[in-house]
């Protein structure tokens, strides 16, 4: 391709506060409609807001988990527009002077690893909803969603393909977890984004004109979206003509996007520092208290399950995705460590189960205790690996512990050798003509004894010992 992508992203993040950004009213989802308000965040006149200040520290944990620089001074403003879900003709935001400034996040993509840096972060209130009514041309409005806390990340238009648009958005959205400010469900809409994409020429630095893509509900989406305006801007340029600038919708039943209106230029909500509001201070000890409550970031874990506990990238990089995810694979080996066995069972039968049921690692059916016990039935010989899917389809459904399945199904693997020795015995004695065959160099019929032994075993004979008596038998 003769163009090269240049992408930025705006990340809208619903803090899980308890009350709204400027009142007491509760944050609570699912609430009838117009229960959750009051006059502040109504905009009754002769009303004044009160900044609540579990949102600046919320947003002050995120300034520092993407190494911004968090500002002495920040200033709130009234962000100027009409429209019926917008109770005060104004959105109060941060503008000229935003509370974090120039961080960034690191990306891997390709087995490289890409930095993408971060403009600003600001606080700002959410709007309320339109319920558009199916059967009459009418809206219905809920403004218990208005005041809700936000904090807006914009990025530097450092990306440049929609595959690391997803990665930005994935890892972004992992640190937001970790520090638990936000759930980052993007189908409910507490984790939102905007993308603004424009193309130019290969190696020139100057950018194209640029569009907005909206309605992007999840990382698939965005990827699509991308990949769809990619091709449309390119099909527009190589005919000669201009990218209009403008703000587009995703339909993503159609996959494609839709003009909605002209990009706004920020001149055209009229900013002005909201004079109910004074200035934000912050000071140094704020910031250092913020610092100590901090966790242990996702690029940090990742690196230290690496060294600490000798797995693979790819293997620590899974299990660090959730802060919860990874406290289960901390606490399997606090049980039993056995870290690459326990991180095989967790990334396969456990997150596959739990996938195919729609739930999360805190929902598992399964104890870190009962999943590194049944580990550890397997490196001692009681079961085989085999056997201990069984065993875990059982414990997964019943609750019950994994020793306590073994011994009331009858399942210990055999490992007596004079007893292996007989079954094996009577099985190469029962096919002959196979027995020859591999004889005869067709040594892919090896597998053909094996699968008959653990047959008349009903599965239960210890593997290795079956593998060792056949090669002992058929080679002597």
């Amino acid at each position: 391709m003769q163009f090269e992508p240049v992408i930025g992203l705006e990340v809208h993040a619903q803090l899980k506060t308890r009350t709204k950004i400027f009142c007491g009213c509760s944050t609570e989802f699912g609430a009838p409609p117009n229960t959750h308000v009051c006059p502040v965040c109504l905009g009754m006149p002769g009303v004044l807001p009160v900044l609540n200040k579990k949102v600046v520290e919320y947003a002050m944990l995120m300034a520092l988990a993407t190494d911004c620089s968090i500002e002495g001074t920040s200033r709130f403003a009234r962000k100027n527009y009409f429209y019926p879900d917008l109770p005060k003709g104004y959105q109060i935001s941060q503008y000229e002077l935003p509370i974090a400034l120039k961080g960034h996040i690191d990306i891997d993509i390709d087995s490289q690893t890409r930095r993408i840096g971060i403009t600003r972060i600001h606080m700002e209130e959410d709007a309320g909803k339109l319920n558009h009514d199916p059967n009459r041309p009418i809206s219905h409005v809920d403004l218990n969603r208005t005041g809700v806390p936000l904090i807006e990340i914009v990025s530097e238009p450092d990306i440049r393909s929609p595959e690391e648009a997803g990665a930005y958005l994935r890892q972004l959205r992992s640190i937001i977890r970790y520090v638990d400010i936000c759930d980052g469900n993007m189908e409910e809409g507490s984790f939102r984004c905007d993308a603004n994409i424009s193309l130019r020429p290969r190696g020139t630095e100057t950018f194209g004109t640029r569009t907005e893509l909206k309605n992007l509900n999840s990382f698939k989406h965005v990827e699509k979206a991308l990949h769809y305006e990619i091709l449309r801007q390119q099909d527009i340029l190589l005919d000669g003509d201009e990218v209009v600038q403008e703000t587009r919708l995703w339909d993503p039943d159609r996959n494609r996007s839709n003009s909605m209106r002209g990009k706004e230029e920020a001149h055209d909500y009229r900013y002005f520092p909201d004079p109910d509001l004074l200035p934000l201070v912050i000071d140094d000890e704020w910031i250092t208290r913020m610092k100590a409550a901090l966790p242990e970031l996702p690029v940090a874990k990742k690196a230290r399950f690496v060294e600490q506990y000798d797995l693979p990238g790819y293997d620590a990089g899974v299990l660090t995705t959730s802060r919860s995810l990874a406290d289960y694979f901390e606490e399997c080996v606090s049980h039993y460590s056995s870290p690459k066995q326990l991180s095989n069972w967790i990334m396969g039968s456990l997150l596959g189960r739990l996938d195919a049921e729609g739930k999360s690692i805190t929902e598992s059916p399964v104890p870190a205790e009962h999943l590194a016990a049944l580990v550890r039935l397997i490196d001692n010989d009681t079961i085989s690996g085999k056997i201990a899917k069984q065993v875990f389809d059982d414990l997964a459904a019943t609750g019950d512990a994994p020793d306590s399945i073994v011994k009331k199904k009858g399942l210990v693997q055999m490992s007596d050798t004079g007893e292996l020795e007989q079954i094996v015995d009577a099985v190469l004695a029962e096919n002959g003509a196979q027995v020859e065959q591999y004889r005869g160099g067709k040594t892919q019929v090896f597998g053909f004894f094996v699968g008959q032994v653990m047959k008349a075993t009903r599965g239960q004979a210890n593997p290795k010992i079956v593998n060792d008596l056949l090669k002992q038998k058929l080679d002597g």
